[in-house]
């Protein structure tokens, strides 16, 4: 008998085996994204704003700046505006690279950004740095590789530079989960499929218990690169318990002063549960899963496991 395993190893050795029945092809899609996948990240004012006005609190006059991941360079345009002297925007794919430079140009900052075709789990600047700018993130920190980069950067960043590290933008995240009732109703066929959906638009979804947090750093600290959750919820609403909402609030810039941050709310990601639970208001439900951070949706959802207390 085929070892089904070791056939998917061999035939596509850089896939990662969920279970024997289900291989990651999520790896596939890979950690880079395109020219042509740009335009609803440039477009969408809920994460565009919030960046902008961070860096416009972050960046003084003469600082020195680096982005890690800066894709069309629009956040190292944000540092240039707001007065950086110098900055660094690194970016691995040279399609993407070339598109940056010669958008930079025609937005008048070319003389003071550079665009480095570099990966950037491996570069870091010739000279120390006032901040820190790297968008690499995914709701509940799946798929992207924000963490794995920024904790690099700072082995090797201390390593040549000494022990200061430069201010990161965004300056922390927190992660929360919801155990919720999803409707999978599509022109009147039944899919249960997971669904990334802005909380102002959320399609009939009916929260059943509190959020919980499981997870929230801040990225000049020790930054998490696995969670493991495992918690007892109490039910506040009648429903067919269906699926797990993760949401994911980054803390884009941290305003001490003002007693506020800037925020940046992603996509909530709604999670089909492998089987339904009724509950009632009062009713225990034990919550768990598991996942490294940039594991795909299919990692998460093979460790999702709901069950009544």
């Amino acid at each position: 008998m085929i070892n089904h395993e070791a056939a998917v190893r061999v035939a596509r050795p850089h896939l990662r085996v969920v279970s024997p029945d289900k291989v990651d092809d999520d790896s596939e899609l890979g950690q880079f994204i395109p020219l042509h996948y740009h335009f609803q990240m440039l477009a969408d004012r809920s994460r565009m704003a919030p960046f902008e006005a961070a860096i416009a609190h972050a960046v003084t006059p003469g600082a020195r700046v680096l982005e890690l991941g800066a894709g069309t360079g629009v956040l190292s345009f944000f540092a240039a505006r707001s007065g950086a002297s110098r900055v660094w925007s690194v970016e691995r794919l040279p399609h993407l690279a070339k598109a940056a430079r010669g958008f930079l140009a025609r937005n008048g900052v070319a003389d003071r950004v550079e665009v480095v075709n570099a990966d950037a789990f491996e570069y870091l600047p010739p000279e120390p740095v006032d901040v820190v700018i790297c968008e690499m993130l995914h709701t509940a920190m799946l798929r992207e590789k924000q963490s794995q980069v920024i904790a690099q950067f700072k082995r090797r960043y201390a390593a040549r530079f000494g022990p200061k590290m430069p201010r990161f933008v965004p300056e922390a995240t927190v992660l929360a989960v919801q155990a919720v009732q999803q409707a999978y109703e599509f022109h009147g066929y039944h899919a249960e499929v997971p669904m990334f959906l802005p909380d102002a638009a959320a399609q009939g979804t009916v929260g059943l218990a509190p959020h919980a947090i499981y997870g929230s750093w801040f990225y000049d600290d020790a930054i998490p690169l696995r969670f493991a959750h495992d918690a007892v919820v109490v039910a506040d609403a009648r429903g067919e318990l269906n699926a797990l909402r993760f949401a994911t609030r980054n803390l884009v810039a941290v305003l001490p002063r003002e007693g506020r941050s800037i925020d940046w709310d992603m996509h909530h990601l709604v999670m089909p549960l492998p089987r339904a639970l009724t509950v009632a208001p009062g009713d225990r439900v034990r919550v768990r899963f598991h996942y490294d951070v940039g594991d795909s949706l299919l990692a998460l959802a093979d460790s999702l496991d709901v069950s009544r207390v």
